[in-house]
């Protein structure tokens, strides 16, 4: 299950090895000072957004991999219908990181507080 984590001066999205193939992409690496906010919600499902390009893709079930449309990219690990936590960023490759995760409030408060820019 993949995880954000905070290491030195960048927010690191680890992924499994198993979305690692899903999503045809390594770990994702954002300069924390790039971070302009992180919530969590109660379906991360509905926040997906643009086209599926490259990645894998199961209506309702699975979205790993960038998600592409006029807003620029995401990067999404969603498991289903469930919790998980929206991180918006700036001036970087990805414009938001999408993570199912149980512990969604506790993650995305304590992103919103250390990031510089949230």
């Amino acid at each position: 299950m993949a995880e954000l984590q905070i290491e030195d001066s960048e927010l690191v999205l680890h992924l499994s090895s198993v979305e690692k193939m899903e999503g045809l992409h390594g770990d994702v690496r954002v300069p924390l000072s790039s971070v302009t906010g992180a919530r969590s919600v109660d379906d991360v499902w509905q926040e997906l957004r643009g086209m599926r390009a490259p990645g894998t893709g199961v209506p309702g079930t699975l979205a790993v991999g960038t998600w592409r449309g006029g807003f620029g990219k995401d990067f999404a690990v969603v498991h289903g219908h469930g919790p998980g936590v929206v991180v918006e960023v700036a001036g970087g490759e990805y414009a938001r990181l999408l993570v199912s995760m149980a512990d969604a409030d506790v993650i995305a408060a304590h992103l919103a507080s250390v990031a510089p820019s949230a």
